[in-house]
């Protein structure tokens, strides 16, 4: 397997990732490299994002809307930062919440926190168990993911929303495809597409798709919360989405520290299972689940992801990352079982599954065991590793500073004295 000489990326990566033929460096890198040129004038870029901003708000102006756009949040950092930097252009964002009902205490804690801050007034539809259950079990047979629902519901809600209340506008976060892989140019100004929606995000799959092929298990009952509104109804609204990465330079762990200091956001204190990051993706912990589903099929999980961010950002070395990796990404989640009993499925079932989804140029089954055939850390003096080092900031991820933030077993972070933020629990709370 091929591995990029820079950060911690195989050549498998998924949606797609392309390696430079002469650095050995991945497009991830290549597309992060080139938000750092100076070049880049993010001044303009950001005068640019008043003018969209501008403009959405005189259309809603002129519709008689006392919200100037859409902003979908889960309560995490990112959902912090857009809100408070559109309330900072002197906008009233509507916010728009899908609750896929596997919340974690800390994530719920989080939104609640965004809505008592902001004074933003919050729409969140929750999805009923019963066919979240359905629809959790069949997309695992499928395509071997259990949080389908999650994607196709946050990727649709908002748009339905802003056709019901006429609203133009929908900004999201960051394009989290292009900071992972670098499948666009920072040039492109990539806006939503509903192509992209269904192509990536719900794997290929609109509700009329999921009836035909479940044949009847799941109805378009189940579906409804995941229909995208027709042309002619995205037309009249002239709604369009945007991503704030191509306007602002985008620093998760910037954010993250300027979310807590400033508006109350709040990491979690204990160690995870599946990343050393604190801060990401704690909204819920049924991603540890669709994180290790990704290991077992691609060889690479959240510790490949986060570490690599670090390593661009330069706060880590490709060795530092590379023994986070080691330490992370092959562990089974705690919470799988919970997970398991919630969709009836049993362990033997589930590993099952799976086993026609791995990648063969990375797994291979001797005697009935599977293992991997290749590592990252079976690439540490590769020849171009050297020449595609960065030099190291002085903000280092494991500094002290940094406590908070990341999980180091030599200085682990300290108790918030919050037992939703202090305590890991196996069960989710479905509202």
């Amino acid at each position: 397997m091929e591995y990029c000489a820079r950060c911690l990326y195989p050549a498998n990566a998924r949606p797609t990732i392309i390696f430079d033929d002469e650095t050995g460096i991945c497009s991830g890198c290549n597309y992060h490299a080139s938000r750092q040129k100076l070049d880049v004038n993010w001044e303009e870029r950001a005068d640019l994002f008043r003018e969209i901003v501008e403009e959405a708000r005189a259309m809603a102006r002129e519709r008689g809307n006392v919200y100037d756009c859409i902003v979908p949040v889960s309560g995490g950092k990112d959902s912090h930062f857009q809100v408070f930097t559109l309330l900072s252009y002197g906008l009233n964002p509507l916010l728009v919440s899908f609750n896929h009902i596997f919340n974690m205490r800390a994530g719920l804690r989080n939104l609640t926190n965004l809505v008592e801050k902001s004074g933003c007034d919050l729409i969140r539809f929750t999805a009923n168990p019963r066919s979240v259950q359905k629809l959790a079990r069949f997309m695992l047979e499928t395509v071997g993911d259990l949080t389908w629902h999650y994607h196709a519901g946050i990727r649709t809600l908002p748009f339905r929303v802003a056709v019901e209340k006429n609203i133009p506008l929908i900004v999201w976060g960051e394009h989290g495809f292009a900071e992972l892989t670098g499948i666009v140019s920072l040039e492109d100004f990539v806006e939503f597409t509903r192509w992209t929606r269904k192509e990536h995000d719900m794997r290929g799959f609109e509700p009329e798709d999921v009836v035909e092929r479940s044949q009847g298990r799941i109805s378009m009952q189940d579906l409804y919360p995941y229909v995208y509104p027709d042309d002619e109804e995205i037309e009249r609204t002239e709604v369009r989405g945007i991503y704030m990465s191509n306007f602002f330079d985008w620093d998760a762990k910037k954010h993250a520290e300027a979310m807590i200091a400033e508006h109350d956001f709040a990491s979690v204190s204990y160690r995870r299972d599946r990343t050393f990051n604190l801060y990401a993706k704690i909204d819920d912990h049924a991603n540890d689940v669709h994180d290790y589903l990704k290991y077992l099929k691609f060889g690479y999980g959240r510790a490949t992801d986060d570490a690599s961010m670090e390593i661009r950002h330069g706060r880590m070395t490709r060795e530092e990352g590379i023994r986070m990796v080691e330490r992370y990404d092959a562990r089974e989640p705690r919470v799988l079982n919970p997970y398991l009993d919630f969709m009836d499925m049993q362990r033997e079932e589930f590993f099952a599954l799976v086993e026609p989804m791995r990648d063969p140029s990375i797994w291979q089954n001797s005697a009935g065991i599977w293992q991997v055939r290749d590592s990252v850390a079976q690439h540490t003096a590769d020849d171009a590793v050297e020449a595609a080092r960065l030099p190291q900031a002085d903000d280092r991820t494991f500094a002290p500073a940094n406590r908070h933030l990341y999980y180091n077993d030599d200085a682990p972070p300290p108790a918030l004295g919050d037992c939703r933020l202090d305590e890991f629990h196996l069960d989710f709370v479905v509202m």
